[in-house]
């Protein structure tokens, strides 16, 4: 069976990744098998999901391991009648252990250790870092496997993988959504989220150079740009914020609503 694939793809922006989605699609169409998909980047699951929900016989369920998950897979599946509930995905825990108190440590890092040890990104979940001991993370049963007891490095410092039961995992702190006001001079991504996160601006600039603030998943090279309302900021440990609304008050300022997650 196949589906509108061009009408589908029309205007995507990861044309690949949304393709492969579809391939998913058709193969439960034709099969009635569910199907999990690889790990995916937040912006190609929103656009996934977006495009592909709507899709008749179809039913789409997104897990990435632990609420709030970044990086995610996608169960796809043929609807039945009757049919209810949700399975979890195949997905393991990794231990990745190193003496990191004098060399501060990274997810990036984390990540491209594991690369270099052979696994692909499609196969990593989200990775965090524990304090100084190294870092913690969600990978495919495959890759976990792959990864047991290899040695691997990271700078200077030697690291040890090692599967684990999610029991065992640290797992990030969730944070209960909460609604905040705050009026400032602009709305320039600074502004808004040094309020948001609680931050100084100085404290802002450093995480935009670090690469660690994102708008809308992708990085912020200027901490000058003006937010509209829907834009999203990730920073790196403290969740993410959303922009509700954005109204000027009689002082010619702004008064900003955000969702902080």
């Amino acid at each position: 069976m196949s589906l509108p694939r061009d009408q589908l793809l029309e205007g995507a922006g990861n044309q690949e990744g949304l393709a492969k989605l579809i391939d998913q699609a058709e193969t439960v169409l034709r099969t009635w098998q569910p199907i999990w998909s690889d790990f995916l980047d937040a912006p190609l699951q929103e656009e996934g999901l977006q495009r592909l929900n709507g899709l008749s016989e179809l039913t789409w369920q997104r897990d990435g391991g632990y609420p709030g998950a970044e990086r995610c897979r996608l169960l796809c599946r043929r609807g039945i009648e009757g049919e209810e509930g949700n399975c979890a995905a195949p997905i393991s825990g990794l231990l990745i252990e190193g003496n990191f108190l004098f060399d501060p440590l990274s997810p990036m890092d984390l990540r491209r250790a594991l690369q270099e040890m052979g696994a692909s990104d499609n196969e990593l979940g989200d990775l965090w870092v524990r304090g100084d001991r190294g870092g913690q993370g969600l990978v495919t049963p495959d890759c976990a496997t792959a990864l047991h007891e290899r040695i691997g490095r990271i700078r200077d410092v030697d690291i040890r993988c090692e599967r684990v039961d999610f029991s065992q995992l640290q797992l990030p702190t969730q944070r209960t959504p909460k609604t905040l006001t705050t009026v400032e001079a602009s709305c320039r991504i600074d502004a808004i989220a040094s309020a948001g996160f609680g931050l100084s601006r100085s404290k802002v600039v450093t995480q935009i150079k670090a690469g660690r603030l994102r708008l809308n998943w992708q990085p912020v090279r200027q901490g000058g740009r003006e937010l509209s309302v829907g834009d999203r900021l990730q920073l790196q440990d403290r969740g993410t914020l959303e922009v509700l609304s954005c109204q000027r008050t009689k002082r010619d300022r702004w008064r900003i609503e955000l969702l902080r997650r």
